[in-house]
């Protein structure tokens, strides 16, 4: 019997390495493809999450606290510093707290932060004062009336106060405005800080001191 030479096959390296995969491939369960996949670099970082602190807020001067931005649809605190003279009268030193807090949360997100998903909605200009008479001690009224801001910017006030040395550490802060409105008592609860456009901070009103 006269055996036929098959003629040679030029470009053999060309195909033979990945036909050899593709039937390794085959064999182990795997199917092949033909399709190059490139799914991209890895995310650089996950969202809402910080890989480490700000190093300018490592390294800035004064007392530790936490605020909460936005990131999503929830609020995520953060660590920032806040400067209260020692001197500071306990009423007095409250109110310096607060201001440092809101001056905070008006501050834009640090470019680290804005990487990771982080936005403020609380606006510049905004100051706090103490309580007027017949207020209770513990009032911190807001030159922007509560129910003039938006309830993300609400929800990022009240969750910061109350998670400060601005407020009694109960979870709660009283917060008036600028009229001679009566103040409330507003709580930080679970359910604000998951969804602060859809559920506002919960309020009482509290009575004359």
């Amino acid at each position: 019997m006269t055996v036929r030479r098959l003629p040679a096959l030029r470009g053999t390296a060309g195909w033979a390495v990945p036909a050899v995969l593709a039937l390794l491939l085959t064999g182990c369960g795997i199917r092949a493809t033909e399709v190059p996949t490139d799914f991209g670099p890895a995310p650089s970082r996950v969202r809402c999450s910080l890989s480490e602190p700000d190093a300018a807020q490592r390294s800035a001067p004064g007392v530790p606290v936490r605020v909460f931005l936005l990131c999503g649809s929830s609020l995520v605190a953060v660590d920032r510093t806040v400067r209260v003279p020692e001197a500071a009268a306990d009423s007095g030193r409250r109110v310096l707290v607060a201001q440092g807090l809101l001056d905070e949360l008006t501050e834009q997100p640090s470019a680290a932060e804005k990487q990771a998903g982080y936005t403020t909605d609380v606006r510049d200009g905004i100051t706090v004062s103490g309580p007027r008479p017949g207020d209770p001690e513990d009032t911190l009224r807001l030159g922007t009336a509560p129910d003039d801001l938006t309830s993300y910017a609400l929800a990022q006030v009240v969750c910061t106060f109350s998670d400060s040395a601005a407020a009694e550490g109960d979870g709660s802060v009283v917060l008036a405005g600028p009229s001679d409105g009566p103040a409330r008592r507003y709580s930080c609860t679970d359910e604000v800080r998951a969804r602060p456009g859809s559920n506002e901070p919960p309020s009482t009103e509290v009575a004359d001191g």
